[in-house]
């Protein structure tokens, strides 16, 4: 009996959770306090109703025989909770948990074994920062010398892709082709990819490489330079400054302040040119009276005078009282920071964040780290980020990004791209279409929840990166239950395709010491780093080593046969048929090695066709033959026994 995997919570995350388990072919019980047993939506999946938070409600799900739990509810407490009573109820069994807390996500790892915590925020994140600024991203995972994005390339008439090798284009681009998808052929993924294809138009080639080579690729065949950060001239980023901190000044300042200098205007004429004083003289009087009530200087002034300074007196108290509090009324509460901002707003080429929840906190801090420009804007001027975000140098505006005048003072239009990630769908959506209005060219990145929305959004309103955040984080959840160290979930020419991190262990013997190309194609995984440094030798000689980590690309069936360390049959053998005269010392050597023989019988060997090594795997044969071919030696893999899982030699 296959056993299940337990899915607790049934939210927007959750029913994505369920159909990625389900395609990965895994049967699931799900528990959730409200799903009727006879809900359409689960299409025979048995439903456990209940507080995943009871012993006896996952005792009645099958928690004892769980192959693994996946706990999605939306409340960090619940899922803690759940996840420590089914650590107690199965000490085996491999649970995922959804956290929104960032500083949980570590360390619950670390202190409850065989669990992996995973963040919606933290898995979409990196997706949607690429996609605004390449403007196209299937996948996002890092290496340590930086992040890795794959896209897939599209071959139009005309392109400069058209006529080239897979290979060819690889080379140049430092990219590792994933997919080849080609009109009238079968889809071919990871090593069934021919490097020798020649690329037509109509061709899809999915690959995987640092965003600053595919950048500049996608630009290319798209004929669209991104563009690079504008500054306005100092003068008129001076000018954006007052003319702000004057907008932002309340209507009862803006009363007051003329009210009062007028009042000292008037009585400065009075005192020139009704009492004869000079202009310097009249000023300070002016002043002297109204601040502190001083009386007129000088003798013999008439009694209109005495009358006019009296009133002066009143008026100036009533004045500069009213000023006073109503000025410090307004510097309490106002935040001027948010004036000075504008002046660090790029004229254009950087990226507009809308929203500044986990998403959109994650999106800046993924920018930043990228070398991007960031402006962003949050309805709430208490938000949870906001001072973070500006102590790191962001600009960040208190406003409602569906109004014009907002994304104006963030240079909306002129921005590389803009990101709706607020909480809101329809927020969302209004900021895309408003955006679209003020420059229907932009690139604009939307956060959605339903999938078919997303998809409605794209197709009719021509919002290419209008995308479903549950649909994008849910198999990530799936994809966890092989392996601690997931790093992204890829769909490639209708494929699911899994990126993880694997660790050889020392009690792994019958890999330790094996090479990792024979390894890769045994298992068919595509290795694309070792030790989180790129592998650009992966059909070199590498052994593998204790403490080896390998980050690897494989589709979920695969990658569950490598995490079973499934035995792998030993029934090929490598025949080489034919090889130039100036091959042959080199192909002694090799059949002294792989043969373990003397000199003699190896010359004997290569006298006419021979087998090069029998009794071995599929891919250390395969290995030994691209090995041979390297010398212009004609070589074949020859499968002696049950094919089983290589299918016909």
């Amino acid at each position: 009996m296959i056993q299940p995997v337990v899915l607790c919570g049934l939210g927007r995350v959750g029913w994505r959770v369920l159909e990625s388990v389900r395609a990965a072919g895994f049967p699931v019980v799900v528990v959730d306090t409200t799903i009727a047993a006879d809900d359409p939506r689960l299409h025979g999946v048995r439903a456990v109703k209940g507080d995943s938070r009871r012993a006896e409600v996952l005792e009645q799900a099958g928690i004892r025989d769980a192959r693994g739990v996946v706990i999605a509810t939306g409340d960090d407490l619940v899922n803690i909770s759940t996840a420590m009573l089914a650590r107690k109820l199965n000490p085996t069994t491999k649970i995922v948990v959804r956290m929104f807390n960032r500083n949980l996500i570590d360390r619950l790892a670390g202190a409850v074994k065989n669990t992996v915590a995973l963040s919606v925020s933290g898995l979409v994140a990196p997706m949607l920062a690429l996609s605004a600024v390449t403007g196209d991203a299937l996948g996002v995972f890092k290496l340590e010398d930086g992040p890795r994005q794959v896209s897939e390339l599209e071959v139009a008439a005309g392109s400069g892709l058209a006529g080239r090798t897979v290979g060819g284009v690889a080379r140049e681009h430092q990219l590792v082709p994933l997919a080849l998808v080609r009109t009238g052929h079968a889809p071919a993924l990871l090593h069934d990819v021919p490097t020798d294809a020649t690329l037509a138009p109509g061709d899809r080639l999915v690959v995987c490489g640092a965003p600053a080579s595919l950048i500049r690729l996608l630009e290319r065949e798209r004929g669209v330079l991104l563009p690079g950060i504008q500054w306005a001239g100092r003068v008129r980023r001076w000018v954006r400054t007052v003319r702000r901190t004057l907008w932002e000044v309340d209507l009862s300042v803006k009363i007051a302040t003329p009210a009062l200098f007028g009042t000292i205007l008037v009585s400065v004429l009075v005192f020139r040119y009704g009492i004869g004083v000079e202009w310097a003289e009249g000023l300070y009087q002016t002043v002297s009276i109204i601040a502190t009530g001083a009386s007129m200087r000088g003798e013999g002034h008439s009694g209109w005078a005495k009358v006019f300074v009296s009133i002066l007196k009143l008026a100036g108290a009533a004045l500069v009282a009213a000023f006073t509090a109503i000025l410090t009324q307004y510097l309490l509460r106002a935040k001027l920071s948010g004036a000075l901002e504008v002046r660090w707003v790029p004229d254009g080429g950087h990226v507009v964040v809308c929203g500044l929840g986990n998403v959109g906190y994650r999106l800046v801090n993924e920018l930043t780290e990228m070398g991007e420009r960031v402006v962003a804007i949050d309805n709430r001027a208490d938000g949870p980020f906001i001072d973070t975000v500006r102590r790191n140098g962001v600009p960040t505006f208190v406003g409602d990004a569906t109004v014009a005048d907002v994304l104006r003072q963030a240079r909306a239009a002129e921005a590389k791209a803009v990101i709706a990630a607020t909480s809101s769908e329809l927020a969302n959506l209004e900021v895309a279409l408003l955006v679209r209005e003020m420059n229907p060219q932009a690139r604009v990145v939307v956060r959605l929840s339903d999938p078919e929305f997303a998809e409605a959004v794209r197709d009719a309103a021509d919002i290419r990166q209008a995308v479903s955040v549950p649909a994008l984080a849910a198999p990530a959840f799936a994809a966890a239950l092989f392996g601690d160290r997931v790093q992204a979930l890829v769909t490639a020419a209708g494929r699911t395709l899994v990126v993880v991190e694997i660790v050889i262990d020392a009690d792994e013997v019958h890999l330790l010491g094996q090479s990792l190309r024979g390894v890769a194609l045994d298992y068919r995984l595509l290795p694309v780093a070792v030790a989180g440094r790129p592998l650009d030798a992966a059909r070199g000689g590498h052994r593998l080593k204790v403490g080896d980590r390998l980050t690897v690309v494989a589709e979920l069936p695969d990658l569950e046969r490598f995490l079973r360390r499934e035995a792998i049959p030993k029934t090929a053998a490598a025949v080489v048929d034919s090889f130039p005269p100036t091959a042959r010392d080199a192909l002694v050597s090799l059949v002294r090695v792989t043969r373990n023989c003397d000199a003699a019988e190896a010359e004997r060997l290569v006298a006419g066709p021979f087998t090069l090594a029998e009794g071995v795997t599929r891919g250390e044969a395969q290995e030994l033959v691209e090995l041979v071919a390297r010398e212009k030696a004609a070589a074949r893999v020859v499968v002696t026994g049950d094919p089983g899982m290589y299918g016909t030699a």
